[in-house]
């Protein structure tokens, strides 16, 4: 079998920020909703394995269906906004979905599942149409709904399900905004309700039940910021009818009885505990996982909850007295953000995980040399709404994106001292904004500009601290980077102010202020709310609550002259100019702007199209400026020769379509530049990608004669909305350019075209492969952009000094390209491709 021509090098997303749609499976794998897909992340390598496209509205919940023999699963169940429930099954190592629950009328909110007899899966779940469904799947492609349970007027925030200590009969427990706990008892083929378990005074967000020997425990939490413990036990038939004694201090039982194939049972319910700790609604409460010693099944005594309040605590009996106790708390401390969702422990009882408002995860490891210490690990994390736009740096040894989520993330690869493969995680947030961000461009290393929902653009520079840290992760010399990036007055970090936007330099002046200020000398120093920074020294990857506050980029510059909020921005290969556009329904706001990265001044305005510019592109040369449109036209613009009265660039039109020479019938979206300069391609919604060309060099000296642009190649129909395009920047081995494609689908096309074949017959394109479903997008494809360099970011920088062995690896590892997307379905994908397999 041929390699395959895509491998997926990383994947960035986050959880959604719903509750129970993080799951932790006794295989080590946490499986969590991101948008619309379900994505399977491997703590231990650090990396998403795995995402699974299925849902079409998000994913609300997803639960793994835990074996009794504490085995990796091999079943999984998750709810989504779709009204569906999916349950995938694992074949052949890849998870496919077998089942589909279809009838809720509204969103899926929670979901439980659990084996019955001959592996039939028993599966409740509760929706915003104010209802509680169980589900029987037997290995039809559509699951059979048992029962329907209506609650009027009121919402079940959570259901769990278990069986019956001594009998096979699952019981139902679901809470929900009426304060109580209801039990419902499936036998005999009829769902009946036991009892309400009283006692919350406010909406219970969370039920999970523990099996204990013969016993269940369940536990409740609730915004009344309680957690409820229940015991429930079998009662043999002597003692079910004994006169109280009066005479005994003892809780109060609830009493109920089951019948099951003319057997009758009684069992009784007593409250076990109620646990009060935190400060805040408590959103989720999780059991420690039982593990299966000497052919017996044994469930530790320690549950975990997670609360608004930003903090998750462990509780346990103590060992003497049996009262249920705090045993840790972890959190976090600062920050403007809300607290958590929900929590998760790992198989072992090692790791704890917590998902925030905000999508992030957050890990804790247990110290393996402190007793009782909690230490923060290194997880996943990325974007919580659609990514707009993302950009390498022009050495190829990072990437940066921009998302409605309102932030600038940054993400470069990272390799433990002792591991073989590098991980790429997400090292700076340079901005974190309070409009949506749509563009951004950078200049330099070290320098970009980005454009939000707002018509002002921002120039942001890296602080002395990012320069040092990213030099410690990614292995490079801190000099070396120092000194590209004038290193003189850089300012070791930025904060934003209490009521700010911007963010604002903070100094090593200012740094030295704060560290001695033992009284206060003014009124000002009382309110010390404008510094949040401290200074990091990283040698992994930082936690998200470093990433919030301590590594923001300070803002520089703002650019004002665009009339409408910012669509898009590029910047040129020499470093020297910005052009930028903003949304426009007149000819008067369509003009493209340009700016000199050295003044920050606004050059020249280029009015050419009438409505919106999608996108804008210099060639490599930096000698022409593409712009295309809305309006269904491109403009390309070249740049003059300086004279004595203009040193600065001037730009002129040099070639346009109009109404009657535009091929495209439909928005123009992308376009971008053959690394020769001589070709440019547009993509359209029509589903068309055309090159265009030939662009004559500058050297030829006979500007006025160069030959007309038109299209060079066949029109190539890809299906779909084409919504991103890009030229890879080295030649494949026969000179044919390597293309990518992005589709509104989700899909990436790769495609090899070949000027010298001619337009004529169709052959000069070649498909030469695609993202099959499990490595696509699930929402349209917002950008595509090449490594600008052969080979695999964090792979090359290793040895400066190469011996012959490790030439003829770099001559292998240059067979490799790299391409990274941003898309709609709030997740950054980096791509290998391995030319040789084209």
């Amino acid at each position: 079998m041929a390699a395959p021509v895509f491998e997926t090098c990383h994947i960035a997303c986050c959880a959604n920020r719903t509750p129970h749609v993080v799951s932790w499976g006794r295989g080590g794998i946490i499986a969590f909703g991101t948008c619309t897909s379900v994505a399977l992340y491997d703590p231990q390598e650090r990396r998403v394995v795995a995402v699974l496209n299925g849902h079409t509205g998000r994913v609300n919940t997803v639960q793994w269906i835990h074996r009794e023999d504490c085995a990796p699963e091999s079943h999984l169940v998750s709810g989504g906004s779709d009204n569906r429930l999916i349950v995938w099954e694992v074949q052949n190592g890849k998870f496919i979905q077998s089942v589909e629950c279809k009838g809720h009328t509204g969103a899926v909110c929670a979901v439980d599942a659990i084996y019955l007899e001959d592996s039939k899966i028993l599966v409740a779940s509760s929706a915003s149409d104010s209802t509680v469904r169980l589900w029987l799947c037997d290995g039809a492609k559509e699951a059979e709904c048992l029962h329907t349970l209506s609650f009027g007027n009121s919402f079940m925030m959570d259901v769990s399900l278990a069986l019956l200590p001594g009998s096979r009969v699952p019981i139902l427990a679901c809470g929900g905004d009426n304060s109580q706990v209801d039990l419902y008892v499936l036998s005999n083929g009829e769902l009946q309700k036991s009892m309400s378990l009283q006692g919350h005074e406010d909406w219970v967000r969370g039920v999970t039940w523990a099996s204990l020997g013969g016993e269940l425990l369940l536990a409740s939490c609730s915004q009344d910021c309680l957690i409820r413990v229940w015991r429930l036990c079998a009662k043999s038939g002597t003692d079910a009818h004994t006169e109280d004694d009066h005479t005994i201090i003892k809780m109060k039982e609830d009493v109920f009885e089951v019948r099951e194939k003319d057997v009758s049972s009684v069992f009784a319910v007593t409250l076990e505990t109620v646990l009060a700790g935190h400060e805040n609604w408590v959103y989720g409460v999780h059991w420690q996982p039982p593990v299966y010693k000497g052919g017996e099944r044994q469930q530790p005594l320690s549950l975990l909850s997670a609360s608004m309040d930003k903090t998750m605590i462990i509780w346990a009996p103590e060992e003497g007295s049996g009262v249920w106790v705090e045993q840790v708390r972890v959190g976090e401390v600062g920050g403007n953000t809300l607290g958590f969702y929900g929590c998760q422990m790992s198989p072992d009882g090692s790791m704890i995980a917590a998902h925030a408002f905000h999508g992030a995860l957050h890990l804790w490891c247990k110290d393996q040399d402190e007793k009782g210490q909690w230490r923060p690990g290194v997880v996943i994390s990325g974007h919580f709404n659609a990514v707009q736009d993302l950009s390498w740096d022009p050495e190829g040894e990072f990437i940066l994106s921009v998302g409605s989520d309102q932030t600038t993330r940054l993400f470069t690869p990272w390799r433990k001292q002792d591991d073989k493969q590098e991980t790429w995680h997400e090292i700076s947030r340079p901005q974190i904004h309070g409009y949506d961000m749509q563009c951004l461009a950078m200049v330099g290393r070290f320098q970009f500009v980005s454009g939000a929902d707002e018509k002002v653009l921002r120039v942001f520079q890296a602080p002395r601290n990012f320069v040092e840290n990213f030099a410690n992760i990614s292995g490079t010399s801190k000099e070396k980077l120092l000194t590209s990036s004038d290193a003189a007055n850089l300012p070791e970090g930025a904060s934003t102010p209490a009521l700010g936007l911007s963010n604002k330099a903070v100094f090593q002046g200012d740094l030295a202020h704060k560290s001695n200020e033992g009284e206060f000398n003014s009124v000002s120093d009382q309110y010390q709310s404008e510094s949040y920074f401290n200074p990091l020294i990283m040698t992994e990857p930082p936690p998200e609550d470093h990433l919030l506050q301590n590594t923001l980029w300070p803002e520089v510059q703002k650019l004002y002259g665009h009339g409408f909020e910012m669509f898009c921005l590029a910047s040129d290969s020499g470093r020297a100019l910005v052009a930028s556009a903003c949304k426009a329904s007149k000819a008067e706001h369509a003009g493209v702007l340009l700016w000199s990265t050295a003044t920050w001044r606004q050059l020249q305005t280029l009015p050419c199209h009438t409505l919106t510019v999608t996108q804008m592109a210099f060639s490599p040369d930096a000698q022409l400026l593409l712009a295309v449109s809305r309006d269904r036209t491109w403009s390309l613009w070249r740049q003059n020769p300086p004279t004595a009265e203009s040193p600065e660039p001037r730009f002129s039109l040099h070639a346009h379509t109009g109404k009657d020479t535009a091929v495209h019938s439909r928005i123009i979206w992308s376009c971008d530049w053959s690394p020769d300069s001589k070709y440019f391609v547009t993509s359209s919604r029509d589903k068309k990608v055309i090159v265009w060309g030939p662009c004559g060099s500058e050297d030829s000296g006979d500007a006025p004669l160069s030959p007309e642009i038109k299209p060079c190649s066949s029109i190539l129909d890809v299906g779909d909305s084409a919504t991103a395009v890009a030229f890879c920047p080295t030649l494949c081995s026969d000179n044919s350019f390597l293309l990518a494609v992005g589709l509104e689908s989700g899909r990436i096309l790769l495609y090899r075209w070949s000027p010298d074949l001619g337009s004529a017959g169709g052959n000069d394109w070649k498909h030469c492969g695609g993202t099959d479903i499990s490595q696509s997008h699930a929402l349209t494809v917002k950008r595509l952009r090449w490594r600008p360099r052969a080979g695999r970011a964090g792979r090359e920088n290793e040895e400066d000094g190469a011996s012959e062995g490790e030439r003829e690896e770099e001559e292998e590892e240059s067979s490799w390209v790299q391409l990274a997307s941003a898309s709609a379905d709030h997740s950054v994908k980096i791509f290998n491709i391995n030319k040789g397999a084209l």
